[in-house]
């Protein structure tokens, strides 16, 4: 697997390091506040789980939605494949997403857990890349922004592959191609 890996973006002390800036940045805003952190799965369950052991007050719920399937581009179609457990009317709600591309997936889930009630509701994604956005949409906390780039591991994937890796690299272009 790491013989795919054209070279390494974040390893696993970068990815601590930016983990305890963000949730530092979160306690900050969301103090004497409860929300509900919702991890999208699966990309962000290694950055949801880091996260969220660093948060003061919250619960926390998870979605299931997909615009990419087994493909490396987005096909722009989302597919909610597991919707909130929790009641999100008049809490705040925090997405916590591995990566925002596109930004067909969590535009439609803001504006669909808002649709739900919700009070507010805020994204934080670990990746972005902005040079791809097709829908206008921006995260409220980002770890790191980076150039077009297919990166895998500490959750992303490529067709449910390198999710296990300890840091994010680049996957050689003839894996995916």
């Amino acid at each position: 697997m790491n013989s795919d890996i054209l070279e390494i973006i974040a390893d696993q002390k970068q990815l601590n390091e930016k983990v305890n800036e963000l949730a530092g940045k979160i306690n900050s805003d969301y103090k004497g506040k409860s929300m509900i952190a919702v991890g999208i799965l699966k990309g962000s369950v290694m950055f949801f789980a880091d996260l969220t052991r660093k948060l003061d007050l919250c619960k926390f719920d998870f979605m299931a939605a997909s615009s990419y399937g087994s493909s490396a581009v987005s096909s722009g179609k989302i597919n909610i494949k597991k919707d909130l457990s929790e009641d999100v009317t008049g809490k705040d709600v925090l997405i916590i997403e591995d990566i925002l591309d596109t930004g067909n997936t969590l535009y439609l889930l803001k504006d669909y857990i808002l649709s739900k009630g919700a009070n507010s509701v805020k994204l934080c994604v670990l990746f972005d890349k902005p040079d791809r956005r097709e829908k206008p949409i921006t995260a409220d906390y980002t770890g790191f922004t980076i150039d077009n780039l297919f990166i895998v591991g500490y959750g992303l994937d490529y067709d449910e592959k390198y999710r296990n890796l300890p840091y994010v690299g680049v996957l050689k272009p003839e894996i995916y191609s």
